[in-house]
C-alpha cells in the first residue's frame, strides 16, 4: 500500500508553484475589482485604450487572474501548460525586480527571490505527471 501512495504523491516543490500562482491569482482578482469599482467614465476613451479609465486595467487583471488560477490548477494536474505559465511569470517578475531594485531593494530582492524559487520548483520537478506511478 505505502509503495502505490509514493507514486501518487506529488511533489512539494510543485505545490508550493501552484500555491504562488493561485496567490498571484487572487491578489490580480483584489486588484481587478478594485479598478472596477473605480471606474466611472466607462464611454470617455480619449486617453486611448489604457489612459484614463481603469476599466480596462480591471478587465486586464481579471483576465490575468483567471490565466494564474487555471495555470496553478494545471500544475496540481500535472500539465505543461501550467509549468510554461509559471516560468514566463517568474522571468517576467525577475525582470521587474531588477528594474525596482534601487528604487525598493526590499521588495525587489523579495520578488525576486519568489521567482528564483519557482523557476526551481519547476525545474526540478519537471519529470511529474499526474497519472505516473
Amino acid at each position: 500500500m505505502s509503495d502505490v501512495m509514493t507514486g501518487l504523491r506529488r511533489p512539494g516543490w510543485l505545490t508550493f508553484a501552484a500555491v504562488v500562482m493561485f496567490a498571484v491569482g487572487g491578489l490580480r482578482i483584489i486588484s481587478g475589482i478594485a479598478y472596477l469599482s473605480d471606474s466611472n467614465k466607462v464611454n470617455d476613451l480619449t486617453g486611448g485604450l489604457f489612459g484614463d479609465d481603469i476599466f480596462w486595467w480591471g478587465l486586464w487583471d481579471l483576465g490575468i487572474a483567471a490565466l494564474a488560477l487555471y495555470a496553478g490548477y494545471s500544475l496540481l494536474s500535472g500539465n505543461t501548460f501550467g509549468r510554461v505559465v509559471g516560468y514566463v511569470w517568474a522571468i517576467v517578475v525577475l525582470i521587474q525586480s531588477f528594474l525596482i531594485l534601487s528604487y525598493a531593494p526590499w521588495y525587489g530582492f523579495a520578488a525576486m527571490l519568489l521567482a528564483i524559487l519557482v523557476i526551481y520548483a519547476l525545474s526540478t520537478t519537471s519529470d511529474y505527471r499526474e497519472g505516473a506511478a
